[in-house]
């Protein structure tokens, strides 16, 4: 149901079943899949490709040009997934043409209220962005992380899988996989054994990562000597955590 205080522009696509509720705006170059709901007083502009059941709450703008001061009107865009939950209040930018020109967010993610996704980023799937949270550019969150309220994150920074970042934290470093962190600046807690065990891991692959981050982090040993140790793990989590590190760029919380 398109309700008829709403506009929708000419080329947006909408598939079937779509909701747009009054005074919300649905720009050029937009496509909605099966099964959206719109509600009142929202924007979404184009280029984005949004997949199916995506629910977008009042006020909440989606797909809006960055704010990134090189951004001279390219020809950028926003890919969105399936399921997603969008409160009120969240902003999402698209791309710029210094990176992949992509904004990107998977499925099955709740985006709540305020949060601030910008231009470059690339969110995976089944993730909880508490309320404010703020993301800066070109910033990388892997699957299963969920991120606490009014925590903001540096541009470039990269939060591994299924981590768990305590609220009003300040993220200028990359957290690896599995990581409970916290602070101002954030550094490393312990492991996200609760939400690993949530999501049906095996005792011995806690068993395992647990002793990755106590050889990471409480054994006094060097990033480098730290990730030798690691790398004699048969554990195939434990090689996530090796291989993440060793691709940081931005170095990671310690």
């Amino acid at each position: 149901m398109i309700d008829p205080l709403a506009f929708v522009h000419p080329n947006a696509t909408l598939g079937k079943n779509v909701s747009v509720g009054p005074w919300s705006y649905i720009g050029a170059d937009v496509t909605l899949g099966d099964g959206c709901i719109v509600e009142s007083h929202v924007v979404i502009k184009g280029p984005s490709k949004i997949g199916k059941e995506n629910h977008f709450f009042q006020f909440s703008s989606v797909g809006e040009q960055c704010q990134d001061k090189k951004f001279a009107g390219e020809d950028t865009q926003l890919i969105m997934g399936d399921r997603n939950v969008v409160r009120e209040g969240v902003t999402i930018h698209r791309g710029t043409v210094q990176d992949k020109g992509i904004t990107q967010i998977g499925s099955d993610n709740l985006l709540m209220a305020y949060v601030h996704v910008a231009h470059d980023c690339m969110i995976g799937n089944n993730c909880i962005l508490a309320n404010s949270v703020n993301l800066a550019g070109h910033v990388h969150v892997d699957d299963f992380a969920i991120i606490g309220g009014m925590t903001g994150v540096h541009q470039f920074v990269k939060i591994g899988a299924h981590c768990f970042v305590g609220a009003t934290s300040w993220v200028n470093q990359d957290v690896p996989p599995f990581v409970i962190c916290s602070g101002q600046p954030c550094v490393p807690r312990g492991i996200n054994s609760e939400g690993l065990k949530r999501r049906d891991f095996s005792k011995a692959s806690i068993l395992a990562i647990r002793r990755g981050f106590k050889t990471l982090y409480k054994q006094q040993l060097s990033l480098e000597d730290a990730v030798t140790e690691l790398n004699s793990s048969d554990d195939e989590n434990v090689a996530l955590f090796v291989d993440f590190i060793n691709k940081s760029t931005r170095g990671i919380i310690r």
